[in-house]
């Protein structure tokens, strides 16, 4: 006769079964988990600005100094969520959904997009690179701003006049498919196409870009090229529905933009110094007017200790032609000096102060990109002190 087993003994084995299955259905959900991810992330610039010269709202008073509590001064104050998950064999899928908004007041920046500043989903992979499709930027921003100063450590009020080549990323591209490549030795390069999305009207605001760039060592090149048709055209479900920030083109319908931009940057020792060339081209409707913007700049930016930085940049645009309506507005010649000094209280958190001066000559009106107005003259100077903190 076998012997009976105890109820203690069945008990002891059932509990031991769950655990095992406990512990192997939660070794899976690790493995999941560890396979995708989601980041919260984010950054909040705020600080004082002072303007010496903006033309007032009240036109008996004509221009008159400001100084306001100004959120972005460095950097638009943004938050986003950035996911990936892996799907074997090198290949990611990918999101990022990013919101711009203004800490003075709460409101959201890019005309009141929930995900203003970036929304797009696609593939990733090791070998080929990126496709993604959504709200992005174009390769201008991706490739020839980084190496400007306003691109890079500068910020806002370091942008070429009105922003006229985009390397600010005063807009960005709707309906928008991109292929960025993976490094090939220090090379990567893409392209973008933004469709216009209107039924008989293929080419009715659409845009579409190409840029490259190559890295070797402490040296860094890239070149990119942006052409944007019809782009403030009545079709507001296009690839552009924002304006590069220039008040002469802005009740101007059916231009098209082209910007080229080449540059490149060195860095030895706690030093890196950079050039710039952007030119933007705007044609206008019917073909009989047409607006050119030539930027050069060169930068530099010195840490004198891991924690304290000083930046400089200069910047000279020449822009000729005219819109419709300004035919006074032919030859304009632009000045801009910019300083920057920055300091990390922390890897995160870190306190600024800059200045920028804008001289132009003649007629033409000065405006620091940033400032809410222009000068009634040719000179305008912004101060702008503040806190930056990345989360």
């Amino acid at each position: 006769m076998q012997p009976v087993e105890s109820t203690d003994s069945l008990k002891g084995s059932t509990m031991k079964k769950t655990l095992i299955v406990a512990a192997v259905a939660a070794s899976f959900a690790t493995a999941a988990n560890a396979q995708s991810s989601v980041t919260l992330y984010g950054l909040i610039d705020a600080g004082f600005t002072y303007v010496n010269n903006e033309k007032s709202a009240n036109a008996d008073k004509g221009s008159a100094a400001a100084f306001r509590l100004s959120s972005g001064n460095v950097n638009g104050s943004r938050w986003g969520l950035r996911g990936a998950e892996d799907l074997g064999g090198g290949m990611k899928a990918i999101f990022t959904l990013e919101n711009g908004f203004n800490i003075g007041t709460g409101a959201s920046q890019q005309g009141g997009r929930e995900f203003g500043r970036q929304a797009y989903v696609g593939i990733s992979t090791a070998q080929f690179g990126t496709v993604t499709l959504g709200r992005q930027y174009d390769s201008v921003v991706d490739y020839v701003a980084p190496l400007t100063a306003n691109g890079s450590w500068g910020g806002t009020y370091f942008s070429h006049p009105f922003d006229n080549d985009n390397t600010d990323n005063s807009f960005r591209v709707n309906n928008s498919v991109k292929y960025q490549s993976a490094n090939y030795g220090g090379l990567t390069f893409g392209g973008l196409y933004g469709f216009s999305n209107e039924a008989g009207g293929f080419a009715d605001n659409r845009a579409y870009s190409a840029g490259a760039q190559y890295a070797y060592g402490p040296f860094k090149m890239a070149a990119a090229y942006l052409q944007v048709q019809n782009g403030n055209s009545a079709n507001l479900g296009g690839a552009i529905t924002e304006t590069n920030g220039d008040p002469l083109m802005a009740n101007v319908s059916a231009q098209t933009q082209r910007t080229f931009g080449v540059g490149a940057n060195y860095s030895f020792g706690p030093a890196t110094v950079g050039a710039v060339w952007t030119q933007s081209r705007f044609q206008f409707v019917g073909g009989d007017s047409t607006l050119r913007y030539n930027n050069y700049e060169v930068n530099a930016r010195y840490s004198l200790t891991p924690a304290l930085a000083l930046g400089a940049a200069y910047t000279y645009t020449d822009r000729k032609g005219m819109v419709p309506g300004n035919a006074n507005n032919d030859h304009a010649r632009y000045h801009q000096v910019g300083l920057q000094t920055d300091y990390a209280l922390s890897k995160r958190t870190d306190i600024y102060a800059e200045g920028v001066v804008q001289l132009t000559d003649g007629d033409t009106a000065a405006q620091v990109y940033g400032s809410n107005a222009r000068a009634v003259h040719g000179n305008q100077v912004v101060v702008s002190t503040g806190l930056r903190h990345r989360f």
